[in-house]
């Protein structure tokens, strides 16, 4: 662990008390209110539109070291300004993983567009195929799970937003791995999981994929367990994007992670969100699950633009 991760704890540890309160915790000038037992805090009083000081970036991620699930609600943002505001925090992953057949319906090409609209505005036709496609956000999944470098941070920030439902869950993989049984955890501590989102979308019958996006798909070794570079804290590494595991017959791989992510999607590690037009949430990848929940797309128009900050490197390479 380096010196800086040192003092970002420390000044965590110094500024905060525990989650397991409901009193708002104040890290840096980010005054926080816990929104689960371990995990997500809601942030109010800023205002991300303008450039973001050095001092506010800091302060973010020592607030994601601790609740890995932000909410930063009231924020007004256009595409330019979300993605200036996540820029600040690294790399930006391109968009050109899954199926693009819409049209370019935003503006800036590295922006993820989670709706059910097509490129002028209209919801898709109920049989289409970027519908199809998009099902498999319902599956308990890693964002970039199935890319050499995995996510770091995911940053949705919500257009438009249906009357009911399309909430998002957000499973802690941190407290799932503290709670595992000592002879699980010697079970799987290194074990080797190919990641591909062809699998995820196989899983829900949708197996129409042209030769480019199999070659586009093809799997991505990462540990199934992980330390998490910045907290020191150690979480499983779980997605609906697995499809076998190293050494192990698939069947009885498969079996496992079924186990496993039964074992921490379990209610008192998931935190639900309620969406709200103008809310930001940002989550982090390496030590959170989350999945979409159902509305009726064929009513309601739903928009949310994400963004994604690139991961550090494949987790083949981190030291537990």
């Amino acid at each position: 662990m380096t010196a800086s991760t040192k003092q970002r704890l420390a000044a965590m540890d110094a500024e905060s008390t525990t989650t397991l309160c409901e009193e708002p915790v104040t890290i840096g000038q980010l005054r926080i209110t816990p929104l689960h037992s371990t995990i997500g805090g809601r942030v109010q009083g800023l205002d991300l539109r303008g450039p973001v000081s050095d001092a506010l970036r800091d302060a973010i991620n020592t607030a994601m070291d601790r609740f890995a699930v932000l909410v930063i609600a009231g924020q007004q943002l256009d595409d330019a300004q979300q993605f200036a505001f996540a820029t600040r925090f690294g790399p930006i992953e391109d968009a050109s993983s899954g199926v693009k057949e819409r049209g370019n319906r935003l503006s800036i090409k590295e922006m993820n567009d989670i709706s059910n609209l097509d490129a002028d505005g209209k919801i898709l036709a109920a049989d289409h195929r970027n519908r199809m496609y998009a099902l498999g956000n319902l599956l308990w999944h890693s964002d970039s799970s199935f890319k050499r470098s995995p996510a770091q941070y995911s940053m949705l920030h919500a257009r438009v937003v249906p009357p009911e439902g399309g909430e998002t869950e957000f499973a802690d993989m941190r407290a799932a791995w503290d709670e595992l049984p000592a002879k699980m955890k010697e079970k799987v501590k290194d074990l080797i999981c190919d990641h591909s989102i062809i699998t995820s979308r196989k899983k829900l019958g949708f197996d129409e994929f042209s030769a480019e996006e199999l070659k586009r798909g093809a799997p991505s070794p990462q540990r199934l367990v992980r330390r998490h570079e910045s907290s020191g804290r150690i979480s499983l590494f779980l997605s609906a994007h697995i499809g076998s595991i190293h050494g192990w017959h698939v069947p009885q791989a498969l079996a496992l992670i079924n186990d496993l992510t039964e074992f921490a999607t379990q209610r008192k590690f998931v935190y639900q969100h309620t969406w709200t037009v103008h809310d930001l949430v940002i989550w982090d990848n390496r030590c959170t699950m989350h999945r979409g929940r159902t509305y009726d797309s064929h009513v309601y128009p739903r928009d949310l633009r994400r963004v994604t900050v690139r991961g550090s490197g494949s987790t083949v390479d981190e030291q537990l």
